[in-house]
């Protein structure tokens, strides 16, 4: 809890439930008792509550495994030709043997594949994610993704000094069929 709760709980809390205990002990009236209980079991409920929406709205935590898996251009930040010519494109996949594959298509066709590895480094909380391209490379895998984390996903930004940021989110890639 934060340092005004550390307050309350010691400059009124503790100091109020003192007061109504004694005055239970001494006069024996039940309302002390239940004025006493019906204030620890609100705090209580309040930190149940407080705990649950911290949790439930925490920034997802990520472990090397999270990784893994199909990327795709994520259509929905920039919608229009370009994301979709991106999306037909473009897509990787990081396997459990920390291989990466960048995936170069044309339509349906696979043009190219570009291989790497990738590692985690866990300087922070959450891992971040190290890429290590083979050469020759692709531009789009120059440099390390940003990670972006939601409550329950996230996605990966990649600087390409042709296209800008391109939005790469988990997901399977399917051709969309559009013509060039």
């Amino acid at each position: 809890m934060g340092f005004g709760f550390n307050l309350f709980f010691v400059f009124i809390l503790i100091p109020l439930s003192v007061i109504l205990l004694i005055c239970w002990l001494l006069t024996r009236k039940n309302g002390y008792r239940e004025i006493l209980g019906l204030i620890w079991l609100g705090i209580i409920g309040l930190i149940l509550i407080f705990v649950s929406i911290q949790a439930l709205t925490a920034k997802k935590v990520l472990k090397k495994k999270d990784f893994y898996g199909e990327y795709v251009i994520n259509r929905s930040f920039f919608q229009g030709k370009q994301a979709d010519w991106q999306y037909d494109n473009f897509h990787f996949e990081i396997k459990e043997d920390d291989s990466i594959y960048l995936y170069v298509t044309h339509k349906n066709t696979p043009v190219k594949t570009f291989s790497g590895s990738v590692r985690t480094v866990k300087n922070y909380r959450s891992e971040r994610l190290a890429i290590n391209m083979q050469l020759p490379s692709h531009h789009i895998m120059e440099c390390n993704p940003t990670i972006y984390r939601d409550t329950w996903s996230f996605y990966l930004v990649f600087n390409s000094p042709k296209f800008g940021n391109l939005f790469f989110k988990k997901g399977t890639w399917e051709s969309l069929g559009s013509p060039d």
